[in-house]
């Protein structure tokens, strides 16, 4: 088995360290290590975090290969420093049997970029009216934990508890995509003043806010866990505060964008901005960050969404909502919270691979570095600063809103179970 010696690694943003990873495995972390034949890297004072994970990815596959799949969507999580994502069921086929869910899985064991954990939908066919196959593909060779018809919210309050209280017999959870259907038809952005002026379709805060009000008070009474996918307004933050207050199993996670872009930039009618909850306003923005860094939204998930060029370069109208997120979203965390003070590295490393890795049961992944743990690891160039160019993204789309934006930090190495997938920035 081979040995890698990282040498000066900022362990969670703490003092110089080395870590020696041995086959699979943390061999040891301390000062002055080493070890005879192994292969070094010089960190230089590099930030060293837990492999990150993602809670909601979408790799499109099978059925939308032109927008992404298992092989680019893993490449694309692995340059961004990801050892494990979950990918969304709102595939064609949808994620909604067995069958379909362990493709996925042996997919991502074929490519071996990440570990890829499939999400199964809630719904047959999204569709909202029959519970889909939660028990089978739990028991699949897959292991399905998380379910969701992302995309789609399951508005039907009996579905969602009956959804509810099948996934607490095996310790499964829920994740929600909170949108009353009625209160959200033809809409196209946030609904706001911007829509107001711009005379396009509001999508109001209330419709997300609603949904998570009936959800978790469904999961007190089940006695189950709901997760709330990417939560976007002050006022979803204060229902979730609430429901953690009242001892509710609930988590809820906040897409990097919502950290940091808002509604103006619909002015601009740039289908990039188009997104599924919309981008709210600079109110939310700030309710959102103050809520990550508190603990009141648990984690920070990607929503990745990747979509054609004829999917986005057209009318704001007739564009698809989604953002691709996977590669840049270490450095929006970065600039949003630890530049900002509001988080330091620790608590960064807890809510993009600690926390997901608990909330979704994802084995080895969200572990400390520390010895005996597995070698999932990224390295990171907090000290680098540079401009977003789609054009060397790994994904197989390129509908970034960061493009031309000059971001920080570089994630220059990742390792999964002491394998590189990435190195000095470039995939193996």
């Amino acid at each position: 088995m081979s040995k890698i010696l990282i040498r000066g690694a900022k362990v969670l943003g703490g003092e110089p360290q080395d870590v020696l990873i041995d086959g699979e495995t943390i061999a040891g972390v301390g000062t002055g290590l080493s070890a005879e034949g192994a292969e070094v890297v010089e960190a230089g004072g590099k930030l060293l975090l837990p492999g990150l994970v993602d809670l909601h990815t979408h790799l499109r596959e099978p059925g939308r290969e032109d927008s992404e799949t298992v092989l680019t969507g893993t490449r694309a999580a692995a340059s961004g420093g990801y050892t494990a994502v979950f990918a969304m069921a709102n595939t064609f086929p949808v994620a909604d049997t067995a069958g379909v869910v362990e493709q996925v899985w042996r997919l991502g064991r074929e490519h071996g970029y990440c570990d890829v954990q499939p999400i199964g939908a809630v719904t047959v066919g999204l569709e909202g009216r029959k519970l889909a196959e939660l028990g089978a593909m739990h028991e699949s060779a897959a292991g399905v934990t998380v379910f969701s018809d992302d995309g789609k919210c399951v508005d039907d309050a009996v579905i969602m508890r009956r959804a509810l209280e099948y996934v607490k017999a095996f310790g499964g959870v829920v994740a929600q995509h909170a949108q009353e259907p009625r209160l959200t038809e033809g809409a196209q952005m946030n609904e706001g003043v911007v829509s107001a002026e711009l005379g396009l379709g509001g999508w109001p805060a209330v419709a997300e806010e609603s949904v998570i009000a009936r959800d978790v008070l469904l999961a007190e009474h089940v006695g189950s866990r709901v997760h709330i996918c990417h939560l976007s307004t002050a006022g979803s933050v204060e229902i979730v505060r609430w429901a953690k207050s009242r001892g509710i199993d609930v988590t809820a996670e906040v897409t990097p964008h919502h950290l940091l872009l808002t509604d103006e930039l619909v002015r601009t009618y740039d289908p990039v901005y188009k997104v599924n909850p919309p981008l709210r306003t600079e109110r939310d923005v700030r309710a959102l960050r103050e809520a990550l860094a508190d603990g009141t939204i648990d984690i920070v998930a990607t929503d990745h969404a990747p979509h054609p060029h004829e999917d986005k370069d057209c009318e704001w109208a007739a564009a698809a909502m989604g953002m691709v997120g996977l590669e840049t979203a270490l450095s929006v965390v970065q600039e949003t919270m630890v530049d900002t003070g509001l988080l330091d590295w620790a608590g960064v490393a807890d809510r993009m691979s600690a926390a997901p890795a608990r909330i979704g049961r994802a084995t080895g992944h969200g572990r400390p570095v520390s010895a005996g743990e597995p070698a999932n690891l990224t390295l990171v160039d907090t000290a680098y600063r540079g401009q977003v160019d789609p054009a060397g993204f790994a994904s197989r789309s390129r509908n970034t809103p960061y493009e031309g934006r000059e971001l920080p930090g570089r994630v220059t190495h990742t390792w999964l179970r002491g394998k590189a997938t990435l190195v000095d920035g470039k995939l193996t």
